[in-house]
């Protein structure tokens, strides 16, 4: 019995792109379902050297580059700073 689904078959970016430098149309390719990154700025900081070691442990043990470990960690910084905000702004409003 045959599928009555209507499946796209998936196109490589390889090939996406060669269409688009030939100057064709390749907007059948994209949804637009995702969400638009914004633009990435990069910033310095210093850190002491104890610190990069475990920085450094810490990404040869998960297998991934220091900057993501760096912005692992500042995003659950951020989210623990968030839900503990919410926490004490709706201790306030009892």
């Amino acid at each position: 019995m045959k599928s009555t689904h209507n499946r796209k078959k998936a196109v490589a970016a390889e090939a996406i792109a060669r269409l688009a430098d030939e100057g064709k149309d390749v907007s059948r390719f994209f949804t637009n379902a995702g969400r638009m990154a914004g633009p990435i700025r990069r910033v310095n900081v210093d850190l002491a050297l104890p610190m990069l070691e475990e920085l450094d442990d810490a990404a040869k043990k998960l297998n991934i580059s220091r900057q993501a470990v760096i912005k692992t960690l500042i995003r659950q910084a951020l989210d623990q700073h968030y839900l503990a905000n919410m926490r004490t702004s709706a201790t306030r409003l009892r």
